[in-house]
């Protein structure tokens, strides 16, 4: 009986060193990047990311690759796929790693986007080892696009502007930054519709309608923001006679350099054309053919 149980402890020990020697070939990350004040690197384990393939060291090597030549043995070489600051992979690896998840949904397009044209990288916008990734965050991605898109960051603090600035709307309440099928990275296929997303109003169809209203937005406003009130491209009247004549009409055409020319009527000197025509965008009106009521 003593014999059996000797034999019995010496497998138990056998099974233990065994697996102590298996342990030892396994990815051991948590072993030098140690949880201390101020590291970055266990952050991860607060976020989903920290919990891929069941997390610990699994959730390293799932965006970091086994890392055979970068363990805990000695050597210091870097890992499989490195997103910096000491070792850096190719473009291609680091964005590769992400994409390997994100490949569907709102980064569908990201190849052949305009970011992934201008060779950015996953990480100029994220953070995964963050518990609140940056670019998730409205005012702090708001920072992140305008540091690049200096001109709208401009126009965002025009007098008449949409209120990015104040946080009531976002870029990416337009703008997929992964990309789209359309231009400028728009959600909707056409501007008109990504306007109509928040004006459903100015959607129509009217029974009287007024032709650049239907044909494209952009003909009239300035999305990111003007000096001119409703984010006009110009005042009226001058911005209605870019396209409608002023003969036979009680009205002039501005001059070069802003001011009435010539004799004036004095219902329109200083004033604007959408003091009579005031549903500019289309109308319902029986009498509404002049877009006047």
């Amino acid at each position: 009986m003593i014999n059996g149980l000797v034999r019995t402890l010496l497998v138990a020990c056998w099974l233990s060193a065994s697996h102590i020697a298996l342990s030892a070939d396994e990815p051991g990350c948590l072993d030098c990047h140690e949880d201390e004040a101020g590291s970055v690197v266990h952050n991860v384990y607060k976020t989903l990311h920290g919990n891929l393939d069941g997390g610990g060291a699994s959730a390293c090597t799932a965006c970091h690759g086994t890392s055979a030549a970068h363990d805990r043995r000695g050597r210091r070489e870097a890992p499989d796929i490195s997103f910096g600051p000491k070792w850096l992979s190719p473009l291609e690896d680091r964005n590769g790693a992400c994409q390997s998840c994100h490949d569907n949904g709102s980064q569908l397009l990201w190849a052949g986007s305009e970011h992934e044209q201008e060779n950015m990288a996953c990480t100029d916008c994220h953070d995964s080892h963050q518990l609140r990734d940056p670019a998730l965050d409205e005012l702090s991605a708001q920072n992140q696009c305008t540091n690049c898109h200096t001109q709208v960051k401009a126009q965002l603090h025009l007098p008449s502007r949409h209120p990015i600035a104040e946080g009531k709307t976002a870029c990416t309440d337009c703008h997929n930054p992964h990309g789209s099928a359309s231009d400028a990275a728009l959600h909707q296929v056409t501007l008109n519709e990504n306007c109509y997303s928040c004006h459903q109003e100015k959607r129509g169809p009217m029974l009287w309608e007024h032709e650049p209203v239907t044909e494209d937005c952009a003909l009239c406003h300035k999305p990111h923001g003007s000096v001119h009130p409703g984010l006009l491209t110009a005042r009226g009247p001058a911005l209605c006679q870019q396209c409608h004549s002023a003969a036979f009409h009680p009205s002039v055409a501005y001059g070069a350099e802003g001011l009435p020319a010539g004799s004036s009527n004095r219902n329109l000197l200083g004033q604007n054309c959408m003091n009579c025509h005031s549903q500019v965008h289309g109308s319902n009106h029986p009498s509404g053919a002049r877009l006047t009521r």
